[in-house]
């Protein structure tokens, strides 16, 4: 591939990102163009630089991978999004797929193995470590545990939050109606999403209306 591409490291830990980039500018097609310690960080980044495949971290303080994902993806759509994470349970797979990740690797891979997600994902081509795959895969037949009901799956405090979701009320709104921080309501969200395997507040409102949250009157 003579072609150069350009990589976006995102990871709040500057050890892996040098780790990574250690092994990356020995590829002489692939170019680290910068280094992200944070989702905020990564955003300003992707914006300025463009870069054609974004490594990316899931678990970082303040805005996490999914939601970083999330934002890229609406400022720099050309941008693919690789998943590099340690994590390999369903709330974080199929929240990171479904804010617009194309691959989705585990820090446990080749060096070999993650130059070639790269060099894949350059070309709109999807990589999925075997383990996730699996899942994605059981996902799609239909084998995961039951259908996801949200009266088991959520607490009594994040079905609430749900409702209120539904009604359409903002983070502020919740927290003055149930006497909360903003920043607990924000961690409410997050875990309903999660834990449904749902992408934003819009997919949140309709699957409560659907699955019977919340019931006309």
């Amino acid at each position: 591939m003579s072609e150069i591409l350009s990589v976006l490291l995102v990871d709040d830990h500057a050890m892996v990102r040098q780790g990574v980039k250690a092994f990356l500018v020995t590829q002489p097609d692939l170019s680290v163009v910068g280094e992200a310690g944070s989702g905020e960080e990564a955003i300003h980044l992707a914006a300025q630089l463009i870069p054609d495949v974004i490594l990316m971290d899931l678990i970082m303080p303040n805005m996490d991978g999914v939601e970083t994902t999330r934002r890229i993806k609406q400022i720099s759509p050309r941008s693919q999004i690789v998943v590099l994470t340690s994590y390999h349970e369903d709330e974080h797979i199929f929240p990171a797929l479904k804010a617009g990740a194309l691959s989705y690797i585990l820090k446990d891979v080749s060096a070999e193995e993650l130059a070639a997600a790269v060099r894949k994902a350059a070309i709109g081509e999807a990589m999925l470590h075997p383990r996730v795959a699996a899942r994605v895969i059981k996902e799609l037949q239909g084998k995961r545990a039951d259908a996801l009901n949200p009266f088991t799956e959520l607490s009594e405090r994040e079905l609430e939050v749900l409702k209120l979701i539904a009604d359409g009320m903002s983070n502020a709104d919740m927290a003055a109606k149930l006497v909360l921080s903003e920043k607990t309501i924000k961690g409410h969200v997050s875990n309903i999403l999660s834990k449904l395997h749902l992408a934003d507040r819009t997919q949140a409102a309709v699957y409560a209306w659907r699955e019977g949250v919340v019931r006309k009157e």
